[in-house]
């Protein structure tokens, strides 16, 4: 079964009112979120296989290291209903925003020259959008 479905599976079978959170936008965010931590596992693997430019790209895999964290995270307590504190699913997705901005900046820097860097920034960007949306439409 695909990721977007067992999101939205879940989703459609919890038992409880969820409130008035968009489920759409909700369920892209979960989306995205897991899709920019895996690439940003992925760049930092992948960026450590640059011998040649491992020093350059130290600063780089310690952003992807702590972008995925934090996606990995976020991702999680968007996947929680019960007890929800809109105070605290903002704060978590402000943060994820951040981190997403703050490691697709470092991954353009190395873009020309790593292709793997490129798609990472632009999961990024995708994830911080996500973030972005699910955040205005809280109110």
């Amino acid at each position: 079964m695909a990721a977007s479905l067992v999101v939205e599976d879940m989703l459609r079978t919890y038992p409880a009112d969820i409130g008035q959170v968009d489920r759409q936008k909700l369920i892209r965010c979960i989306e995205e979120c897991a899709a920019c931590a895996q690439a940003c596992s992925a760049c930092a693997d992948a960026c450590l296989s640059e011998t040649q430019d491992l020093e350059q790209l130290a600063k780089c895999i310690r952003t992807n290291m702590d972008c995925a964290d934090v996606c990995t995270a976020t991702g999680a307590v968007l996947s929680r209903h019960t007890g929800y504190d809109a105070n605290l699913t903002r704060a978590v997705l402000n943060a994820c925003a951040v981190a997403c901005s703050t490691c697709a900046d470092e991954c353009e820097r190395h873009a020309d020259r790593h292709e793997h860097c490129q798609v990472c920034a632009e999961a990024c960007r995708r994830c911080e959008a996500a973030c972005n949306e699910l955040t205005s439409s809280l109110g």
